[in-house]
């Protein structure tokens, strides 16, 4: 039997301007064929591709014939699962090392037409007032309506200082919105972190990629240095983070819980689809790497913590702040997440291609299933300047055509409990701020003093520390 190489993915399912991937390298056997193959089915395939051979208006080549068919296959089971040609699977893995080129939009489709899930932070689509929930109906003067998600992604690539015109239909907007977008060499960061007071960090994770457990390490080792005294509260923000790297979930997770403590388990139909990862260095360090998570600072384990999240947060973002949620290791406030609870494997297929398949879905420690219904935050704390919070316009798994069923039947998700909403308060205007912008950054800031979810975390470590006080 030959030998595959097989990624392990918890990423949005369309990625423009490269990959946010969870990559696991395993070797695995192909499986024996168990099931007859469905022969009438296969003859009524052969019929069609001969009749399009010899009847079509043009001719097409067999290469293209074939390529549309696996991906009419793969497109037709779920919106995750796709193929990838030659460049497609290269930008993939090009992805997970956190520089690629392109505009810097997770997308999905919906409708026939390219939706926003999330611009990427410090993006040409982010710098140029993209938003989730857009809907991209041109690339420049060619209609998507009946582009493939990864015909429209290849149109969006391209040499970086090149130009694409997109034409946007937005909720609440009069007439299509038009921006030009120069193309870039997307570099992303992926940790970013900053003292808020004395005693009190904030660390932001905008994607999980290959390096994110070493840079985690790093920012909170730096994040204790720079304060005379153990920090007293850290706010883990996860906001608009689409996912990534499986491993680097799983790290992250590890730097707060105790040793070997349960992170997240998949269910599949295949033995390699049942895993269960844990807070140990062989699940999220590659062989011969140094724990990097080994010397962290004393009391990281204990400070308490607050986990930021919206209907950006998705995948690998809802695996962490799922299983600090189950542990009772942090306070997750904010909005419900994105609820994307299926793994996706990568499979090479021997020419460069590769197919992406759906193989599991994912659980958190106590066996919730997030698919199609997302993290329910503990303390909701809706962002005053993003409307669609509130009035339900965020677009999250569930509003996905052909998405999987959520495997304990809880797509339907109960109100909020009462007292646990924080509401922006009402200004001078009358109103609650939703027409107000996003909160600006100060030169060297990482997040916004004004920003609204940021400062009730804060309020809310404050109050801890006091009552840990008494």
């Amino acid at each position: 039997m030959t030998q595959k190489t097989k990624f392990i993915l918890v990423g949005l399912a369309g990625v423009l301007a490269g990959a946010a991937l969870t990559v696991n390298l395993s070797a695995i056997a192909d499986k024996d064929a168990a099931t007859a193959l469905p022969i009438e089915e296969l003859r009524a395939f052969t019929d069609v591709f001969a009749r399009i051979k010899n009847d079509y208006v043009e001719p097409v080549e067999d290469k293209k014939l074939i390529t549309e068919a696996i991906n009419g296959m793969l497109t037709g089971l779920d919106p995750h699962s796709t193929y990838l040609d030659a460049e497609g699977f290269k930008d993939l893995q090009v992805g997970t090392q956190g520089e690629f080129g392109g505009l810097g939009i997770e997308v999905g489709m919906e409708d026939g037409f390219v939706k926003v899930v999330s611009p990427i932070e410090d993006t040409p689509a982010f710098k140029a007032g993209v938003k989730p929930g857009d809907l991209i109906v041109k690339l420049d003067d060619t209609p998507v309506k009946g582009m493939s998600l990864n015909d429209a992604v290849k149109r969006m690539r391209g040499k970086p200082g090149s130009k694409i015109k997109l034409t946007i239909a937005r909720k609440g907007a009069d007439k299509p919105i038009i921006v030009t977008l120069t193309r870039a060499v997307i570099k992303i960061r992926s940790v970013k972190f900053q003292s808020l007071e004395s005693g009190y960090g904030y660390v932001r994770v905008t994607q999980f990629q290959e390096h994110t457990g070493e840079l985690l390490a790093e920012a909170l080792t730096k994040l204790y240095k720079d304060n005379k005294e153990p920090l007293k509260g850290l706010i883990l923000d996860l906001r608009n983070d689409p996912g990534g790297l499986l491993n680097g979930a799983v790290a992250v997770t590890a730097a707060f819980v105790k040793p070997d403590s349960l992170v997240v388990y998949t269910e599949g139909r295949t033995e390699d689809a049942k895993m269960r990862l844990t807070a140990s260095r062989e699940n999220y360090l590659r062989p011969m790497q140094l724990d990097y998570m080994k010397n962290l600072p004393e009391g990281v384990k204990q400070v308490p913590m607050v986990v930021l999240v919206n209907s950006g947060s998705a995948s690998a973002s809802e695996i962490v702040a799922g299983a600090l949620q189950d542990h009772k290791r942090a306070v997750v406030m904010g909005t419900r997440t994105f609820g994307k609870g299926s793994v996706q494997t990568i499979l090479p297929i021997g020419n460069g291609t590769a197919i992406k398949l759906t193989t599991a879905r994912y659980f958190t420690p106590n066996g919730r299933s997030i698919q199609a219904k997302g993290i329910e935050p503990d303390i909701v704390v809706e962002d005053p300047s993003m409307p669609s919070e509130s009035e339900g316009l965020g677009i999250r798994e569930a509003d996905l055509d052909k998405h999987l069923s959520n495997p304990n039947g809880e797509e339907e998700l109960p109100a909020s409990k009462p007292g646990t909403s924080i509401k922006a308060p009402v200004d001078k205007s009358g109103t609650d701020g939703k027409d107000k912008k996003p909160p600006t950054l100060e030169p060297g800031e990482v997040v916004s003093k004004n920003d609204f979810q940021m400062n009730q975390a804060l309020n809310l470590l404050k109050g801890l520390q006091i009552l840990q006080g008494r």
